[in-house]
């Protein structure tokens, strides 16, 4: 029996979900004004809802929209409401408004955020869309929305978030009843279900119980998670180590050892899973293994991840721990500050080098992820300033630009057009999803009592398979939270058309309208994965005209491209893409609140990184860690001139022109370059004379591969 939690539809509640917690639930309740008709809820009601009032600082037309607060109908809780936008088709006018017609086939969206607690209406104006607030507060209006191609509603959900509204005593379920009493015609229209990140945990459950209720409110016609948190935080978080690092090597400097390190952790704590093609078998029910130290660090990693993300906590705890590694960086100490760095970082791989082969770091456990960030943000250039953004590998800035809309919809004016609630203020994120503050003594890392929806995905998808509901699952291929590889383990553990996951591999490209690669496509048996190349966890963020191009093609359409029939695969196979990773891009995005640079990572860099992952890769399980590996360290006495020069340009890669030594005393000249975002460059020669505290084991390349490790701070350095 699974927990029901608050959700959309008009169901027997499960009290269990409920629960109170640690902290009471803010009393708020929906404003009634001018206008609202009395009586239950009908077409007469949209004259109401019709968005009229001009919106502040937004310019221009927008389509006919709607927006406010319905109940769910708990019984006893008026207060228990959910906050809605909706947009007419663009172009179109009258389509939310048409009578019912069982004949009418328009398609209608219902976009769902995940958080868990975040308001809907933060993809509305910063992802997919119809206005998009910038960073420095001005609005613009998107080219791409999704309301291009159909009705599309956003939703503040669950109660309480956004501007959704929830009394002090309790959570409830049933708004999609209510909305089609308002709008008739999308009770026989076919419904689209869509979101990203948490809500691969609500729309499976929306999903199951519109499949267990009798005359469901609406007709479902496909599901599409981006994403998702389909699994367990072990699966979906921190399996996913390895690939993130394959995905993005310049993480971990292009470290061997680093790389080999987290390899062997991985393997440790029982998470690299074979997949294959067709699965052989089930997967055995991941451990997520606790930090066995007691200190400070430890404990800051039962916060959830996401929602230290989404809040200042991540940062402050970054930056917290990096100024009591480094402490405060003087201007006229910097170059001692990337000593120290290079320092820090050589005594962490000894540390490592004192854990017994075969054991599990104690200061981290399994919790692989937390442990790449910290390694990045105190020894890998640009993240080193103090960020990392969990959402987007390559986004290192910090802090990063913020887009937020709080000051427009808590705006009396934007208020009064949304008919929004005057008890609340619209926040981004909402603290009690689950009736508590991430009750960690109840369900998963957010207190969500509710299981993980891949235990009952595969009765859903037999479920779905037998009222003709696809579903779609997508990923961008720079996202760390919720990396792609944990999506890939759920499909070959789920069972959809009778079969165990995918049968071939997903190795079939597509393309956006210019031509352009966009991805990785696979489909078989009702069920479609997609991957995109470039784009973060908020895949429409990043690749807005790909996100239109998929839901086009891919969602609202039927496009074969991907799909087995038979012993061939439409669209056909690409053995480069057969990998178990997709290379990222070579542009890391640094700077101050805004992007202010390009880091290019060189080819040779590259080349020599792929060269090094194919041999490394080749075995399975990991290599074991040796103290040898660990050991390898050295230290240029260059000087503080050369230093100086290359922080003064921010950011630049060191690549080795000539190399000339022996085993203790090497001379070498690097180019070091920097390009920025506008596409300028610098350059210069740097020569250096490097003495081997240690030599490197014979097995490791001595010079080139990942500059950093080998010559102190001369490796991806950058400004401070």
């Amino acid at each position: 029996m699974y927990t029901l939690f608050p959700l959309l539809l008009a169901l027997a509640l499960c009290d269990g979900a409920f629960g109170q917690g640690q902290s009471s639930v803010p009393n708020t309740f929906p404003h009634a004004w001018p206008g609202q008709p009395n009586g239950t809820f009908s077409p007469a009601w949209q004259s109401y809802f019709e968005v009229t009032n001009k919106l502040p600082n937004i310019t221009g037309s927008l389509p006919r929209s709607f927006a406010g607060n319905i109940p769910v109908n708990r019984q006893g809780h008026p207060n228990d409401t959910l906050f809605f936008w909706a947009f007419e088709r663009q172009g179109a006018n009258g389509t939310l408004t048409a009578p019912a017609d069982a004949n009418n086939t328009d398609p209608w969206i219902i976009w769902l955020q995940g958080g868990p607690g975040s308001s809907g209406m933060i993809a509305l104006t910063t992802e997919n869309g119809p206005i998009h607030v910038l960073a420095n507060g001005t609005w613009v209006h998107n080219n791409f929305s999704w309301n291009h191609l159909a009705d599309t509603i956003w939703v503040d959900q669950p109660v309480g978030t956004g501007f959704s509204t929830a009394d002090s005593t309790g959570y409830g379920v049933g708004f999609l009843s209510n909305l089609v009493k308002v709008f008739p015609s999308l009770a026989t229209r076919p419904l689209f279900l869509t979101g990203e990140s948490y809500a691969g945990t609500y729309i499976p459950y929306i999903t199951k119980h519109i499949f267990q209720t009798p005359n469901p409110p609406v007709k479902l016609r496909k599901i599409a998670i981006g994403d998702g948190s389909l699994g367990s935080q072990a699966t979906v978080e921190h399996l996913p180590v390895v690939n993130v690092i394959e995905t993005y090597p310049a993480v971990i400097g292009y470290d061997q050892d680093v790389f080999n390190y987290f390899r062997e952790q991985t393997h440790l704590c029982g998470f690299d899973l074979n997949l294959t093609y067709p699965q052989d078998g089930h997967f055995p029910t991941l451990n997520l293994v606790r930090p066995r130290s007691n200190s400070g660090l430890s404990q800051s990693l039962l916060e959830p991840t996401e929602g230290r993300a989404r809040t200042s906590s991540l940062q402050k705890a970054v930056s917290e721990k990096f100024a009591a590694t480094h402490g405060k960086r003087s201007l006229n100490k910097r170059a001692e500050f990337f000593e120290r760095r290079e320092e820090s970082r050589r005594e962490w791989k000894r540390d490592l080098s004192g854990i017994a082969n075969g054991s599990i770091n104690p200061f981290y456990g399994c919790f692989l992820l937390d442990e790449l960030i910290d390694y990045a943000v105190n020894f890998t250039f640009p993240w080193s300033n103090g960020g990392f953004d969990v959402y987007d590998i390559p986004d290192a800035t910090s802090p990063e630009p913020f887009l937020n809309a709080s000051a427009f919809f808590n705006d009396n004016r934007t208020r009064a057009a949304l008919h929004a609630p005057t008890s609340k203020d619209w926040i981004r994120n909402f603290n009690y999803p689950f009736g508590s503050v991430h009750d960690r003594t109840k369900g998963n890392q957010y207190g969500d009592p509710s299981v993980e929806p891949i235990a009952f995905l595969s009765d859903l998808a037999a479920n779905a398979s037998a009222a003709n509901v696809s579903i779609v699952f997508y990923s961008g291929n720079d996202d760390s939270l919720v990396q792609h590889r944990g999506t890939e383990v759920i499909i070959q553990n789920m069972t959809f058309g009778g079969v165990q996951g995918f049968s071939r591999k997903p190795s079939t490209p597509w393309f956006d309208d210019a031509g352009e690669f966009a991805g990785i496509v696979h489909q078989e048996r009702g069920l479609a994965y997609v991957l995109f190349a470039g784009a973060g966890h908020l895949v429409p963020e990043w690749k807005p005209a790909q996100a239109l191009v998929f839901l086009r093609e891919f969602v609202l359409g039927s496009n074969l491209n991907g799909t087995v029939s038979g012993t061939i695969v439409v669209g056909g196979e690409e053995s480069v893409l057969a990998g178990d990773f997709l290379p990222g891009g070579n542009e890391i995005f640094f700077g101050s609140a805004a992007t202010q640079g390009t880091s290019t990572i060189p080819a040779a860099t590259q080349a020599a990184w792929s060269s090094f992952i194919a041999t490394a890769t080749a075995t399975h399980p990991p290599i074991a860690v040796t103290n040898g590996a660990l050991g390898t360290s050295a230290k240029g006495v260059l000087g503080m001139a050369v230093l100086a020069f290359l922080e003064h340009y921010h950011l630049g890669f060191l690549v080795p022109v000539i190399l000339i030594g022996t085993s203790r005393l090497i001379f070498r000249a690097f180019w070091y370059s920097r390009t920025t975002r506008d596409g300028r460059s610098a350059g210069a020669v740097v020569f250096e004379f490097v003495v081997l505290i240690v030599r490197p084991p014979a097995a490791q390349p001595m010079l080139g591969l990942h500059p950093e490790q080998e010559c102190g701070s001369l490796g991806l350095i950058g400004k401070p």
